[in-house]
């Protein structure tokens, strides 16, 4: 096509040099076409690839797939299962490319697709007493293989432990024991509602505990299956306490020994601990509101500071602003608000 236009071109008087330009190819290349009878080597011929399925065999393959022994497998398992009989008819992997160009590629036949949990409803607590969550864990003892349990509740909005006891094993009553005594300890009324979270073991769904929840006025609150994010507070908490300098290197003796710690864990954590999720108060101080002139002080602390001394700052001063809200599994879109708000 390129030759017979720069043949035209030329005939009507246009140099061949510039008639191979407007084509876009140099003239050198216009003689070596001509010398190997080449029309125009750019034009680009589509080579069927040699391992290229015919449709006749991509129609075998769909069979098979579809056929009642295997429409329940996958490729992976198709292919091993052809071979055991002595048959070969394509890779795994072009398996796959078949049965995703028929839009097959899912779950064939009676397999059921993987079944998705919905996440939690979120929470959001802005003030004490609105939203706790609790879990239960492991206390080493000096019998190989035996542990004391923990039940650990804790105040999301101001991280405080507000209820907690050890026993020697788990059960849904003793949780539900330990919760009546939380609600009298915070001194709530009757019909105070407080949503309460935790995961899905059988001591947080026992009847007895739901019975409690509901009689105490309690919304429960559960993690999907096998997810420890859903309940971040308390999985942060028990890391703490496994974690801090003054955890026994030895396991408890006995469970006595064993809430004798946890009731000095438990009163270090409250009313000493500068939490880092609170700006560094305790979890007392801002269960009782009195992080809020504790956060002003220190922000006049520091705007005093950088006006006797602005070269040392290169920008705003230490954020010290109250956190109003805190949220339990927010929605993409509550997090994104959030760190709109913190820019």
């Amino acid at each position: 096509m390129a030759m017979e236009s720069i043949a035209k071109a030329v005939t009507a008087g246009a140099t061949q040099k510039r008639a191979c330009e407007v084509v876009g190819i140099r003239d050198r290349t216009l003689q070596n076409w001509c010398k190997e009878g080449v029309n125009d080597r750019r034009t680009t011929v589509r080579k069927v690839p040699k391992n290229k399925l015919s449709q006749q065999e991509r129609e075998a393959i769909m069979a098979i797939c579809n056929n009642e022994d295997f429409k329940n497998l996958s490729p992976k398992q198709i292919v091993p299962s052809l071979a055991d009989k002595g048959i070969y008819m394509a890779s795994e992997s072009s398996f796959y490319r078949i049965l995703r160009d028929a839009d097959q590629l899912k779950h064939r036949g009676r397999s059921a697709s993987p079944a998705t949990t919905k996440k939690p409803e979120p929470y959001t607590a802005d003030g004490p007493n609105q939203l706790w969550s609790w879990d239960i864990t492991y206390l080493a003892s000096n019998l190989k293989g035996m542990f004391f349990y923990l039940y650990l509740f804790m105040d999301i909005y101001s991280r405080k432990i507000v209820g907690w006891e050890v026993y020697k094993n788990e059960s849904s009553e003793q949780a539900a024991d330990v919760l009546r005594k939380t609600k009298l300890a915070e001194a709530l009324a009757t019909n105070h509602e407080v949503v309460l979270h935790s995961d899905n073991g059988s001591p947080m769904k026992g009847a007895t505990m739901l019975a409690t929840m509901q009689k105490l006025g309690m919304v429960p609150s559960f993690s999907r299956p096998s997810v420890s994010n859903d309940n971040p507070f308390s999985e942060s908490l028990f890391k703490t306490l496994k974690y801090v300098p003054s955890y026994p290197s030895k396991p408890f003796e006995n469970v006595e020994d064993a809430r004798q710690w946890v009731a000095t864990f438990v009163e270090w954590y409250n009313d000493s601990h500068r939490h880092s999720g609170l700006k560094f108060v305790t979890p007392t101080q801002r269960h009782n509101g009195k992080d809020k002139a504790l956060l002003r002080r220190r922000k006049y602390i520091y705007e005093q500071a950088k006006k006797r001394h602005p070269e040392r700052w290169s920008g705003e001063t230490r954020n010290w602003n109250h956190e109003a809200k805190v949220m339990l599994n927010p929605l993409n879109e509550q997090l994104d608000d959030k760190v709109k708000k913190a820019a």
